[in-house]
C-alpha cells in the first residue's frame, strides 16, 4: 500500500533503453544467468531503479519504452538521424545495432517489471523521450523527476505547473545531475526564464554527433547559447538571417546561411513530442510490494538476479513506510 504522503512525491520517468544500455556496459558480461546467458544488464538496471526508488521517494514511476528507436518523421526531416547507429548486417534494414547479449536481457526486464508491478509505456512510432515528453507535459499533480543520460531531455525543464526536473546519468548515478531551469541556465548560458525550450534551439544550432545532428559548422556551445539569448529563440533568429538589415555578424549570417538546409528541418527533430498517444502497461502508483512476489522471486532465481531483485523488494517497502 502507499502512504497518504504519496501524493505529494514526484512521479518518477525512467529512459528505459538508456538506462539498461548503460547497465550493460558498465556490468562485466561474464555474469550469468545459470543456463549461461548474460545477465549484466537485467542485473544492473535492477539495482539502478532501487537506488532511484530510494534517491527520490516518488508516488508513481514509469519506465518509458522505445517503440520506435528512430521515427520515421525524423528520418524523413533529416535522414542522418541516427543513421550511424544502424545495423546494416541485420535483415531489418531498420535495425538498431544493439550487441546480441543485450537484446535478450531487454525481455528478462520486462518480465521483472511486470511481477514488480512496475508501469511501462510506450507510443507507437515514437521513442522513449517523446513518451516522457508527453507524460511530463501531461502531469498536473505531482512534480515530475526524469531519469536520463540524454541531455535533449534537458529542454522539459520548468518551475511550475508542476516542476519538472531532469536527474542526468550521463556519467552514472553517483555523479548524477539533477537539473531545473537555473542549473541548465547557469551550465548552458541560455536564459532561465525559457530554458527548456532555449536548450532544445542552443542543440539544434550545436548539433549532436551521437545523434546524427550536424549542427551549424562552426557554432558550438557559447556561439549558440549567445544567438539563442540575443534573438530569443531559433525560430526569431531565422528571421533575422533572412533580413537583410537586421544585426548579425557577418561571419555568424554566412554559417547560418550555409546551414538553411538542415536549419529549416532540424528543430522538430531535436523538440520532444509532447501529445504522442501513450500507451501504458498498467497503473504509475508505486506499489510497496511487488505485484507477484512469488513470480519476481522465481525470474530472480532463474536469472541469478537474487540480489538486485531483493534490494528492489526492500526500496519499495522502504519507499511505502516513509
Amino acid at each position: 500500500m502507499l502512504t497518504s504522503s504519496a501524493s505529494d512525491r514526484p512521479l518518477l520517468l525512467l529512459d528505459g533503453a538508456g538506462l539498461w544500455f548503460r547497465a550493460f556496459y558498465a556490468i562485466p558480461e561474464k555474469i550469468t544467468a545459470p543456463d549461461g546467458r548474460p545477465v549484466n544488464a537485467l542485473r544492473g538496471f535492477t539495482d539502478m531503479v532501487a537506488a532511484l526508488i530510494t534517491r527520490h521517494r516518488p508516488g508513481r514511476l514509469v519506465v518509458c519504452l522505445d517503440l520506435d528507436w528512430r521515427p520515421a518523421f525524423r528520418v524523413d526531416l533529416l535522414p542522418s538521424y541516427k543513421a550511424h547507429r544502424l545495423d546494416t548486417t541485420a535483415a531489418d534494414p531498420g535495425a538498431e545495432e544493439v550487441p546480441d547479449t543485450l537484446t535478450p536481457q531487454v525481455d528478462m526486464i520486462a518480465e521483472m517489471l511486470a511481477a514488480a508491478g512496475i508501469a511501462t509505456a510506450g507510443a507507437a512510432g515514437l521513442e522513449a523521450d517523446d513518451v516522457i515528453g508527453t507524460l511530463a507535459t501531461r502531469e498536473r499533480d505531482n512534480e515530475v523527476i526524469v531519469v536520463s543520460g540524454d541531455r535533449d531531455l534537458l529542454q522539459l525543464v520548468r518551475d511550475d505547473s508542476p516542476p519538472v526536473r531532469v536527474f542526468y546519468v550521463g556519467r552514472g548515478l553517483a555523479k548524477a545531475e539533477l537539473f531545473g531551469p537555473a542549473e541548465v541556465a547557469a551550465k548552458y548560458g541560455v536564459p532561465v526564464e525559457h530554458a527548456g525550450p532555449a536548450y532544445a534551439d542552443m542543440a539544434t544550432l550545436r548539433g549532436d554527433a551521437s545523434d546524427g545532428l550536424p549542427g551549424v559548422a562552426g557554432i558550438g556551445d557559447k556561439s549558440a547559447a549567445t544567438l539563442i539569448s540575443r534573438f530569443g529563440s531559433l525560430e526569431a533568429l531565422l528571421e533575422a538571417v533572412a533580413d537583410p538589415e537586421a544585426n548579425l555578424a557577418r561571419g555568424i549570417r554566412a554559417k547560418l546561411v550555409a546551414a538553411q538546409d538542415y536549419l529549416q528541418v532540424a528543430a522538430p527533430v531535436v523538440r520532444v513530442v509532447r501529445d504522442a498517444e501513450v500507451t501504458m502497461s498498467g497503473p504509475d502508483p508505486l506499489p510497496g510490494e511487488p505485484a507477484d512476489i512469488e513470480q519476481l522471486r522465481a525470474l530472480a532465481t532463474g536469472y541469478n538476479a537474487e540480489s538486485p531483485v531483493e534490494r528492489l523488494i526492500s526500496a519499495m517497502a522502504a519507499n511505502s513506510r516513509s
